[in-house]
């Protein structure tokens, strides 16, 4: 253990010190500040400074004992970027990888197996009790619908497991529960087990993992070609800027499975950006071809993407300056946007950033995404129950509030019923909608109930014959891949753990329906009801565990990839291409380019990210890095 770990293990919570013991001198000390921190003064309520010093300890530790590969087999290695790349570059490492998967799910802790525990206790009986949704709760003005389909939209660009089509599982709800159970028994398909190596089961993604905007380009060649136009580098869409369908009246895009109109909107919309980027590199550069244009603007387009997603979505979802700040950092770095501007990249990333670093870091592990991060992302409750459509034909009034016109419930809005909706609504009224309507709040009792017997798609996008309930399948899916249950999660990420349901909260019915579940033993606690239940900070979306594993997974997606480190620079972006990336602070400057009048008449909000009516923010007088974190009066 060392001197120091002698000295100072009494410091450290009992669980905590067998992996402090195994820590270096110097991971010692950034964990003491770490632990100390969580114990006894939060960071979140810390001077910016503070907080920004908090994270970037965090960081580097999960970067040290937060990153496992699974699998060294070649053929399942994730492979680089699939950017056919060799029209800019010659670059025979960025080819599109055509194999039915992307590479093996890493881990950011190790697995917990499961076996003989996966139906303890009942995932149907989880979902009815806890999860099932009593009455919406919502996020009020912070987060909206457009919120929540973006990161529905970002799923379909990162994530989806390969399932196993030879081996079909049933569900069937204990008759104790099944009366609250739509479906009384549902079956879908296992996920696919692959041998990785040294006797480690592995399982692989269907999507790439890389920040790439495969949710409107696609995973693979065919994909790609079945959007492509071929004309001018552009993609397809209708002229009323919808996408366009294909004989089977399956809409045409990157991603098709699952789709919903709240991500049909936003592809519409990035394929209208994606269009307008090749007029603008074409204008610039008559010589190119079009897979020369095509390639640059997909760059460009899957750049907006990251950025958008790394200091505006995200800064919405976690309303805090700490965050604001950190977000920045990862884009800017500390010295900031005028600076980088100015100056370029820097040496030390975290002085400019990890975007335009002069080589991609993966701190000794293969790049893929996780488990738990697909864990962490089960965010179904931001949904609601019905969509509220607006009349943007009515004069704006000074509420910038456009009147309600019609319900419609959320099972319409799905797959071909969806699409035909929307064709007769019309891109405008759904983003216009959307961004008047609050997201659902992530918290217990707020699961969809119609997601409770929702038909799953394949990939091309066609229906399935069995319905699945999602809350239940959500449960029984981290059991199956060995995800780790809720307090193991947290001590595996060096958080402190609970020792008694109190810890998580006070409110009499949920400790008997807990106890009724799961017993006195908190260590059976599934990490989705965790998760909802655990007491959010303030200003946050999310709980505190699952924004720790974001905070490695959001800066790996950056800082391992070539396209968003060592080249990100004009000879692979262009100039024009550059200036669109950096130019583009957020949501809203897309919608400007594309429905300045939806922004003039229809929002107020710095953010189109949350409730689009909401005064703007006003400008603080205190410099950023001089302000305090939430909870405090000197956080504004």
């Amino acid at each position: 253990m060392g001197l120091l770990g002698m000295a100072t293990s009494w410091l450290v919570l009992p669980d905590l010190r067998p992996v402090y013991a195994k820590m270096s001198f110097f991971h010692k000390l950034m964990f003491l500040v770490v632990h100390l921190s969580d114990r006894f003064w939060k960071w979140y309520n810390a001077p910016v400074v503070l907080g920004l010093l908090y994270l970037e300890l965090r960081r580097t530790l999960h970067q040290k004992y937060n990153l496992i590969a699974v699998g060294n087999a070649k053929q399942y290695e994730t492979p680089a970027p699939p950017l056919r790349m060799e029209a800019i570059s010659g670059d025979a490492t960025l080819q599109h990888n055509d194999q039915p998967h992307h590479g093996f799910f890493g881990r950011n802790t190790e697995p917990q197996p499961q076996k003989g525990q996966i139906l303890d206790p009942h995932p149907s009986a989880v979902a009815a009790k806890l999860l099932n949704r009593k009455t919406l709760q919502d996020y009020g003005q912070q987060f909206n619908m457009i919120a929540a389909s973006w990161i529905n939209f970002m799923i379909h660009d990162w994530i989806d497991h390969q399932e196993n089509l030879d081996e079909e599982v049933e569900v069937t709800a204990p008759s104790s529960v099944a009366a609250q159970c739509p479906l009384k028994s549902y079956k879908f398909f296992a996920t696919k087990k692959v041998a990785a190596s040294n006797n480690v089961i592995g399982h692989l993604n269907t999507r790439t993992p890389w920040w790439d905007a495969s949710v409107i380009y696609g995973s693979n060649k065919k994909a790609e070609d079945r959007v492509r136009t071929f004309r001018d580098g552009k993609l397809k869409i209708r002229p009323d800027g919808w996408l366009t369908s294909d004989e089977n009246d399956v809409p045409v895009s990157g991603d098709v499975r699952n789709l919903w109109v709240g991500v049909s909107t936003l592809q519409s919309l990035f394929i209208a950006e994606h269009n307008a980027v090749c007029d603008t590199i074409k204008k610039a550069n008559p010589k190119f071809n079009d897979d020369e244009i095509f390639q640059r603007a997909r760059l460009v387009t899957a750049a907006v993407l990251a950025k958008i997603h790394t200091i505006d979505w995200t800064t919405q979802l976690l309303k805090n300056n700490v965050l604001l700040a950190a977000m920045r950092v990862n884009w800017y770095g500390l010295l900031g946007k005028r600076f980088k501007d100015t100056f370029g990249s820097l040496p030390l990333s975290l002085l400019t950033g990890l975007v335009g670093m002069k080589k991609p870091e993966d701190h000794g592990v293969p790049y893929s995404l996780t488990e738990e991060f697909t864990s962490v992302y089960r965010l179904h409750p931001l949904l609601p129950d019905k969509i509220d459509i607006k009349d943007i034909k009515s004069s704006p009034s000074q509420s910038y509030t456009p009147k309600k016109i019609e319900e419609i419930p959320m099972p319409e809005l799905l797959s071909d019923k969806g699409n035909d909706k929307a064709l007769k609504l019309g891109l405008k009224t759904l983003l216009t909608s959307l961004g008047h309507q609050s997201a659902g709040a992530l918290t217990l009792f707020n699961y969809p109930t119609w997601m409770r017997e929702l038909t799953p798609q394949n990939e091309d996008g066609t229906d399935r014959p069995e319905r699945v309930d999602m809350a239940s399948l959500d449960i029984y899916r981290d059991r199956e891949r060995s995800v780790a249950r809720y307090n193991q999660l947290r001590r595996s990420m060096i958080m402190p753990t609970i020792k008694k349901w109190e810890d998580l909260t006070d409110d009499v019915n949920t400790l008997n329906i807990l106890r009724e579940l799961y017993g006195n033993n908190v260590e059976r606690l599934d990490l989705l009801v965790g998760l909802l239940l655990e007491k959010k900070i303030p200003g946050f979306a999310i709980s505190e565990t699952a924004f720790f594993i974001f905070l490695i997974m959001a800066s790996r997606r950056l800082e391992a990839d070539p396209l968003f480190t060592s080249h990100f620079n004009e000879g692979y972006y262009t100039k024009e291409g550059l200036k669109w990336v950096n130019t583009t602070e957020g949501l809203k400057d897309v919608l400007r380019r594309h429905h300045p009048e939806l922004v003039g008449d229809w929002m107020t909000a710095s953010s189109a990210f949350s409730l689009w009516n909401t005064p703007p923010e006003v400008p603080s007088g205190i410099p950023l890095y001089l302000r305090w974190g939430a909870g405090s009066p000197a956080a504004h």
